[in-house]
């Protein structure tokens, strides 16, 4: 079943659209050269992936496509984040890849428990109340994406029964908060969870 106010055509338009930004973000990384050339395809890459997964996560709403989104999210961030680290030697290039390593296991692990436990599972709501968690994600991605202050971030979007996780790299601990005070103010978010991480402080 598609999602409610999703055609097919929309559908394959949306494709198209993710098809032709990915193709003109790899053209501009011609330009580069070196690693900064292969992170600006990995960023690329993984946008593209994660594009995809939301995509598929709006027409076709459930817990198989949110976890797509999930992992899509979490391995864009570490491929990313992988090819940051060629740019160190030695011992920092371990610790660089690790910590991405483990950043990716963060991303990906299921919410605990206990945030579970407190998401409102139980929360009686009409249907004109009710937002599902991949129109929530959507709303928080154009949210940031239409903040000028944040819209050259790297701020990926999950969301569990109404608790939205934001992970990914910015640049500065306002951006953190902006972020955070941005996704907040959307409709149907209940608490928001930060796990992203300054450039230069990972």
């Amino acid at each position: 079943m598609a999602a409610p106010g999703m055609s097919k055509d929309e559908y394959k338009a949306d494709k198209s659209k993710i098809a032709a930004e990915y193709n003109s973000a790899k053209a501009a990384c011609a330009s580069l050269a070196a690693n900064a050339k292969d992170v600006c395809v990995a960023e690329a890459q993984g946008k593209q992936k994660v594009a995809k997964a939301e995509l598929e996560a709006r027409y076709k709403p459930g817990d198989k496509t949110s976890r797509a989104v999930k992992t899509a999210n979490a391995q864009a961030d570490y491929a990313v984040a992988k090819e940051k680290c060629d740019d160190k030697a030695g011992n920092d290039k371990k610790a660089c890849v690790k910590e991405a390593k483990a950043a990716e296991a963060r991303a990906k692990a299921p919410m605990p428990a206990a945030e579970k436990a407190a998401a409102p599972a139980g929360k009686k709501e009409s249907a004109g109340d009710y937002v599902d968690d991949a129109t929530i994600t959507a709303k928080v991605k154009a949210a940031v994406l239409g903040d000028a202050a944040l819209k050259s971030t790297e701020i990926n979007v999950e969301t569990y029964k109404g608790i939205v996780q934001l992970t990914g790299f910015v640049r500065s601990r306002a951006d953190i908060d902006k972020a955070v005070q941005v996704a907040k103010a959307v409709k149907g978010v209940t608490s928001v969870k930060n796990d992203m991480i300054v450039k230069g402080q990972q």
